[in-house]
């Protein structure tokens, strides 16, 4: 058993940034465990560019940013055990992980988890059909289009509006392969707008929306898919079916935070981001024990991931466990899916509010209230479910307030 002060789980964006802002904040013992050769995470493979706008001023490609990021950390000489996997996570922050050296112990005095998240696999989706080859997740298909060179398919159809999806139908054009459609089951593009116009209408790639892909054609290599349109509840509307033929389906049908160590170690999970409940500082319901990045919440942007994993490397150099104030409860109101945080414990430096909205909607305004007291209000010329919003409150705003926090939507003429 070893021991250090704070322990990084991943080493993505999230977990660099974190273990760089913990260091910054007086803590110079910190490591990070990452279960890939390398540090850099899911970066790694998005070569496109549009990384850090926001953050550093600059456009960047994903290996870029993390370049930037394994940098800081390699200046700061903290510690970093690559092709090491976490195996478990408890609530007295003892962590097991093992690599080829054999099995590690390590205690620590804060555990700041930024594991990522996953895609959701075809099995998720009952898709009627066999199980040929040419079917991938768009992740599984863009670091082998990336990272090692290989074309995945000639001709192709991409399920869901992603932001992935839409990135890997620019990508397959470029590689010279033909994008048949993109189907979106809601009425509505899950991805970004930008990556709408960059990725599909600068291509000439049709996009389908409330359509679905309702078979799969095809014995050893896929040959082809039926497409159909659904209704209000997702089912597909008899009649609409259309063949379309193809070697390749790529499927970006959602992310899903990596939280199965977030369990082991007993920590609640809300049940609409699928990540921990935290408060403004990313603590979870256990003290000592962080989590940001995808792990938290699905982001649109990595530039959101590293402020956020800064505010929870700061928050565990700083041991800010302080749970005997009163905290104030947030609630997501009409128009508003979920937000985060869930709980706000300190009122001295504000908190910044981030959420998603239930639909797309045009001119709209966004009120944080406390009861029947209006808080804050943010006009928004438009609103979507695949950008996120963040709400500033002040520390003057907090002071009073005795909760429930509620961020609720106004559609404005």
């Amino acid at each position: 058993m070893t021991n250090h002060d704070i322990v990084v789980v991943g080493g993505g964006p999230a977990g660099m940034a974190a273990a760089v802002a913990a260091y910054d904040a007086g803590c110079t013992d910190v490591v990070i465990l990452e279960r890939e050769p390398s540090i850099g995470g899911i970066l790694m493979q998005c070569i496109h560019n549009g990384f850090g706008l926001h953050k550093l001023g600059q456009e960047l490609t994903g290996p870029e940013y993390a370049a930037v990021y394994a940098k800081e950390v390699a200046k700061r000489g903290i510690k970093v055990y690559t092709e090491t996997t976490v195996t478990k996570v408890t609530e007295e922050k003892e962590i097991t992980a093992q690599n080829r050296e054999g099995i590690l112990k390590i205690k620590a005095k804060a555990v700041i988890l930024a594991m990522g998240c996953r895609e959701r696999s075809r099995g998720a989706l009952n898709i009627c059909g066999s199980r040929p080859a040419g079917v991938y997740s768009a992740g599984t298909a863009q670091k082998l289009v990336n990272c090692f060179g290989y074309q995945v398919g000639k001709k192709a159809v991409i399920l869901g509006s992603g932001d992935i999806g839409l990135i890997m139908a620019r990508r397959m054009s470029l590689e010279g392969a033909k994008v048949e459609a993109v189907c979106e089951v809601m009425p509505y593009s899950g991805g970004l707008t930008r990556n709408i116009v960059q990725c599909l209408e600068d291509f000439g790639i049709p996009l389908y929306l409330s359509t679905t892909v309702v078979r799969i054609h095809g014995e050893k290599r896929l040959e082809g898919v039926t497409i159909a349109q659904v209704d209000e509840k997702r089912q597909p509307v008899e009649g609409t079916q259309r063949y379309i033929p193809c070697d390749t389906l790529l499927l970006s049908v959602g992310l899903i935070p990596e939280n199965e160590l977030t369990r082991l170690a007993g920590i609640p999970i809300d049940p609409i981001t699928n990540g921990a409940i935290v408060d403004e500082n990313c603590q979870t319901a256990v003290p000592g024990i962080f989590a940001c990045g995808n792990v938290l919440q699905v982001h649109d942007l990595v530039d959101y991931v590293s402020e956020e994993a800064e505010r929870a490397g700061r928050a565990a150099a700083c041991l800010t466990t302080d749970t005997q104030s009163i905290a104030l409860e947030t609630k997501a109101g009409y128009g508003v899916r979920y937000v985060i945080p869930q709980v706000i414990r300190s009122r001295e430096a504000g908190a910044e509010l981030f959420l998603r909205v239930t639909a797309p909607f045009g001119k709209v305004r966004f009120v944080v209230t406390d009861g029947e007291k209006v808080l804050h209000t943010a006009k928004r010329l438009k609103a979507a479910p695949g950008e996120m919003e963040k709400l500033t409150l002040k520390p003057e705003m907090l002071k009073a307030a005795t909760g429930p926090i509620t961020v609720s939507l106004e559609v404005m003429a």
